[in-house]
């Protein structure tokens, strides 16, 4: 093949020498330094800033405008070759004649954020760190098709494959994330998520760290020598909210620019307003209950409860997940398809998800010696009753008014749930170490449909670098999928990958609720574009405000100091 070519929000106060060109925070102002400060509101911090390390979406965010990867990928989430893939890192490409290596010439211009050369070793440290198990990097097993990476000189990265496969490229491009080894090297492996950089990180994107306040904000500055160009805008902050159901207010008084999804009343208030606009986009979300096949924090032995799939069945018989997402979104999300969103190129629609049925729950339970003995509206078998916890993050509104309907739902069959709300952090930290019953679950899909085997993989549990929280395991689905993602032909790909999720829906290893339909809402002054389907945020260096549309916070010069506090908002000025 050839080559190629997740309170109010934190100050934004000038310094005193900016102080006399700003106004108020909707003032529209004349002639300034600034280029634009660009305020998301998000009701969720980050996890993490060290991006071979980050699980949390809004880490994923922050840390997408601080590194490039070596190519990105087409608009039309194509993972099979390498057609449409644009330079990032890497200014050219070229593949060896059997397709067992790829020779990336990294761009000579390209510059970690203090001075430093991007190199070859760069590349190679990456590679070796994200498939290091001391690290338990959650995209390291995707690199089990990686040999190594080879450095025969300073600019040029040779990455070798074990065998060729339909996505090899795809998946070291978009799963590596390129970090620097002169600042790293040093690091304990199994300390880097506690290291300074995982909390201030140098990168070589087009934005450069600036400051994160836990709890609060993180900021990122243009880097005006980038070699792919300065930003539009000089800034990007997201802001964390402490009510995520104030964030379409703040976004109306322009105290905030962006919120990424909007539905309900605050949908139809945004879309009401002067100041801003919804942005209809396509999205990778999507929302499920995880049910966790084996004992709590354990790996063995089963679930008392939910380790039985026919018990699973009957709770997701006992779903009206129609009735959920109406209640939620109202006309704004699609029913879940299984572990799979309508982008991905695999999608099947036709696959059948058993409808709500509450009699054939409720059969089902009795048929399985799931019976209220008592009279109390619980189910019991053996002395041991039919109840469970439901986690649920607190960062999401949707899920947490959904774990509630769920509750009723299951109640209505004979189940006593508990929901358990726990910060976005705590919520995580369950998953990994399996102490829950059943969670309100969210995934951001990897564009990549091979993906599911790290969710659904009898061998992807997290303590091997996966992302099976629930323990599920299955012979026949680990078969298919592994046949799937080396099978070239894509009909047969698509074919296996859809036996797949019918064994999982099946098997009743989630219940799959809605798929969002994504609208933001966007300040009027920004044009942000088009917000492609991999990531709304992943073009956020080429959103424009234009000058006559600039407000006071826009007009804050790059190089001023910039101080933070829960008291005002970045429109707030001396003015």
């Amino acid at each position: 093949m050839a080559s190629r070519s997740l309170s109010l929000v934190p100050a934004l106060v000038a310094a005193a020498a900016a102080i006399a060109v700003l106004g108020c925070a909707g003032e529209r102002v004349g002639n300034g330094r600034g280029r634009g400060t660009v305020v998301i509101a998000t009701a969720a911090d980050a996890d993490v800033l060290l991006p071979t390390l980050v699980q949390q979406l809004v880490a994923k965010q922050v840390v997408d405008q601080l590194f490039e990867p070596l190519a990105a990928p087409p608009a039309s989430m194509s993972t099979v070759g390498d057609a449409g893939y644009e330079p990032r890192l890497a200014a050219r490409w070229t593949w060896a004649p059997d397709s067992l290596s790829i020779a990336f010439a990294i761009d000579p211009r390209a510059r970690w954020h203090d001075g430093r050369p991007v190199t070859s070793r760069d590349v190679r440290f990456s590679l070796e760190l994200l498939k290091d198990p001391r690290v338990g990097a959650p995209l390291g097993e995707s690199m089990s098709n990686v040999d190594s990476v080879s450095t025969p000189d300073s600019l040029t990265a040779v990455a070798w494959f074990a065998r060729r496969s339909p996505e090899q490229f795809f998946t070291f491009v978009y799963n590596l994330p390129v970090v620097p080894e002169h600042l790293l090297a040093g690091v304990p492996r199994d300390k880097l998520g506690e290291s300074p950089f995982a909390r201030a990180p140098v990168g070589n994107g087009r934005f450069r760290f600036k400051r994160w306040e836990r709890g609060k904000v993180i900021e990122v500055v243009a880097d005006t020598a980038n070699y792919r160009g300065r930003p539009s805008i000089d800034r990007v902050m997201w802001s964390v909210s402490p009510d995520p159901t104030a964030m379409w207010a703040r976004l109306v008084n322009e105290e905030a620019d962006v919120v990424e999804m909007l539905r309900g009343e605050p949908l139809a208030k945004v879309a009401a307003s002067t100041t801003t606009r919804p942005v209809p986009y396509q999205g990778l979300d999507y929302a499920f209950v995880t049910f966790n096949t084996r004992a709590r924090g354990r790996r063995q032995p089963p679930h008392p409860v939910l380790g039985s799939a026919a018990v699973r069945r009957a709770l997701a018989l006992g779903v009206d997940r129609q009735a959920i997402a109406r209640n939620v979104f109202d006309t704004l999300a699609y029913l879940g398809i299984g572990p799979v969103v309508r982008a991905q190129w695999t999608a099947d629609t036709a696959i059948a998800i058993p409808a709500h049925d509450a009699a054939a729950a409720m059969a089902l339970l009795d048929s399985l010696g799931w019976r209220d003995l008592d009279g109390n509206g619980v189910r019991e078998k053996g002395g041991r009753p039919l109840a469970f916890s439901l986690a649920v993050p607190t960062s999401s509104a949707p899920r947490r008014q959904a774990s509630v309907l769920l509750q009723a739902q299951w109640k209505a069959i004979g189940a006593d749930v508990t929901i358990e709300e726990l910060e976005f952090n705590a919520f995580v930290e369950r998953l990994m170490s399996g102490r829950f019953d059943a969670a309100m679950n969210g995934s951001h899909a990897n564009p990549s449909p091979s993906d599911v085997r790290t969710m659904y993989g009898s061998d992807r549990t997290p303590d091997r670098q996966g992302g099976n929280f629930g323990g599920y395991a299955s012979a026949t689905v680990d078969a298919l999928l592994d046949s799937a993602v080396h099978e070239f032909d894509a009909q047969r790909a698509r074919s296996m990958y859809r036996r797949a999720y019918a064994r999982i829906i099946a098997d009743a290893a989630a219940v799959f609720l809605y798929e969002p339909r994504m609208v933001a809402g966007i300040n009027n002054r920004i044009d942000p574009g088009t917000l492609p389907a991999v990531g709304w945020w992943i073009h956020l260096a080429d959103w424009r405000i234009e000058p006559a549309r600039r407000i006071a916070r826009d007009r804050i010069p790059l190089d001023a100091p910039v101080a933070g506090g829960r008291g005002a908002s970045p429109g707030d000025s001396a003015g």
